[in-house]
């Protein structure tokens, strides 16, 4: 099949692995790529081989026949951006967290849904090797019907990560957003919807803006699930932080731990191994479990738009995500229950 032209829409930090991720995958060919800072865009497209750079989006849209858009670029940009691929109708795969509120994310999934084009979040966390691994033990039974889990990510951020994102250190609304997305819509792929969601944060370090610190319990169907992210947590762990679970089921156990290690048990005994993930020579090995994640996303995306198969990651899914998000902000903020 011909490939799919696809452009880019910012090239910052995360620009330089994405773009890799759809050469690894194949079936595309970045035709153009935008950037507020021309001269950025034009060192990301000199570095792929992109032949055209803009520093006007609509300019792009106008000149370029495009299949797809690729936005990866700050949050604040998100909303205006993908109104634009549906002003000029071209599906759009839109960087999390997908929206800086839930009205913002509302607008964009109706303009969409208006628009008649496929619109599709770049949520990776629920792709990484050990994640699916999980959820395949638990889809297979091995531990029954599952009635808790705790959702960790816990770390203190590395300079380098606060310096690839300098604008963190800006937000407003911070650890909830920015990583709440990632473990709420894990949280959403091992136990379904939320009915409620009680929520607390804090801030630690002081040069911040926003909240560094969070807790939330969520009441979803006939379970309990905990989620706790930190971006100041000592931990001896030298790797790049890893979202960390543990999920109770009526027959067992399943632990994901640190450096991809999952131990599930059941009366059978103790099951214990590694899923590490795919090694790409494009990929940081800091990221390493970020990084790989994206090529399977990719492939789900390509096979959606050639096939009309229903993708995991759409603007409609994971707008229940934005909802949990926000509404932890509003549980936070008014300390009370917030029904879903």
């Amino acid at each position: 099949m011909a490939n799919l032209r696809l452009a880019v829409f910012g090239t910052g930090f995360w620009s330089l692995y994405q773009i890799p991720a759809w050469y690894e995958v194949g079936g595309v060919e970045i035709v153009a790529c935008y950037n507020r800072t021309v001269s950025r865009a034009e060192n990301v497209a000199k570095r792929f081989g992109i032949p055209r750079v803009y520093g006007d989006p609509e300019e792009l849209f106008r000149n370029e026949t495009l299949d797809l858009v690729d936005i990866i670029t700050e949050v604040p940009a998100h909303e205006p951006l993908v109104l634009l691929a549906a002003k000029y109708k071209v599906p759009v795969i839109c960087q999390k967290p997908m929206a800086a509120s839930y009205e913002s994310a509302q607008r964009m999934v109706n303009a969409c849904e208006e628009a008649g084009i496929p619109f599709f979040v770049h949520e990776n966390y629920r792709w990484q090797a050990p994640v699916r691994a999980a959820k395949k033990l638990v889809e297979e039974g091995h531990i029954g019907r599952l009635f808790r889990g705790r959702f960790e990510f816990r770390h203190e951020l590395p300079e380098f990560a606060w310096q690839n994102q300098p604008l963190l250190k800006q937000l407003e609304r911070l650890v909830l957003a920015d990583q709440g997305s990632h473990q709420f819509d894990l949280a959403r792929f091992f136990f379904g919807e939320a009915q409620s969601i009680y929520a607390q944060h804090l801030r630690v370090r002081e040069d911040i803006a926003g909240e560094d610190v969070a807790s939330a319990l969520l009441k979803m169907g006939n379970a309990l699930v905990n989620v706790n992210i930190s971006f100041v947590s000592k931990t001896q762990e030298e790797r790049f932080p890893e979202t960390t679970f543990y999920l109770e089921g009526d027959q067992g156990t399943l632990e994901l731990r640190t450096d991809f290690w999952v131990h599930m048990t059941t009366a059978a005994g103790t099951l214990i191994k590694r899923y590490a993930p795919p090694r790409y020579t494009w990929a940081d090995p800091a990221y390493d479990v970020n990084h790989a994640s994206m090529v399977p996303l990719h492939e789900n995306f390509l096979r959606a738009l050639r096939t009309g198969e229903p993708p995991e990651n759409t603007g409609a899914d994971n707008l229940k995500t934005m909802r949990l998000v926000y509404a932890a902000y509003e549980s936070a903020a008014e300390n009370r229950v917030i029904q879903i």
